[in-house]
């Protein structure tokens, strides 16, 4: 399902985050509302539908939420791979290069992913989100070396407030071990487990 715009509100209380959420469904009809915690012990609340329907909304859940609001993303025109990457979507690389923009909350990543497949000629390859990364977030992003290179720089331009950037990289010719343990499960602990005996 298309959504033409989405609001993601980050919040470091749970009581107060549900309340935020209550008041966002309560507010305007939304084509879509998850809500849920991610490490470390914040609250997200996500909503999509039209425009005017997603901004009501946004200042419902500012006005009982911001007390606690850690970060928020408001995207009237969301990218169609960012939404797909929300959705679980992942894509292959194509190109000679893979990009990563690594940022401290998940509104920072998702605001960061669109900013970057809007403006440069590259493949969101994969967003990852809080759960198991300490409540941060990344994105990967495949294609010619200029291109990644520029996405990149646009993510990053995009991610304004200090200290939202925690890194960000550009790898040619990344090797292909390497790509594949990017493209799977990324908890450690699995890989390891499922390595064939000897490596691999």
């Amino acid at each position: 399902m298309s959504l033409p715009a989405i609001v993601l509100l980050e919040f470091d209380s749970i009581a107060i985050g549900i309340l935020a959420g209550d008041a966002m469904a309560k507010r305007a009809p939304l084509a879509a509302l998850r809500a849920g915690t991610v490490q470390p012990g914040k609250y997200l609340v996500l909503a999509g539908g039209a425009v005017a329907d997603v901004e009501e909304a946004r200042a419902a859940g500012l006005e009982a939420g911001e007390t606690a609001l850690v970060d928020q993303i408001f995207l009237p025109d969301i990218h169609p791979d960012v939404l797909g990457s929300l959705s679980g979507e992942r894509r292959r690389a194509h190109g000679e290069a893979v990009g990563v923009v690594e940022t401290r909350t998940v509104a920072a990543t998702i605001a960061a992913a669109d900013a970057a497949v809007k403006g440069s000629l590259v493949t969101l390859l994969d967003i990852r989100l809080a759960d198991g990364l300490g409540g941060k977030g990344y994105l990967l992003l495949g294609g010619d070396v200029s291109d990644v290179e520029a996405g990149v720089d646009l993510g990053v331009s995009r991610l304004t407030r200090s200290g939202e950037l925690v890194g960000s990289v550009v790898i040619p010719r990344m090797h292909e071990e390497m790509y594949e343990n990017l493209h799977s499960q990324q908890r450690f602990g699995h890989r390891v487990r499922t390595a064939p005996a000897g490596g691999g």
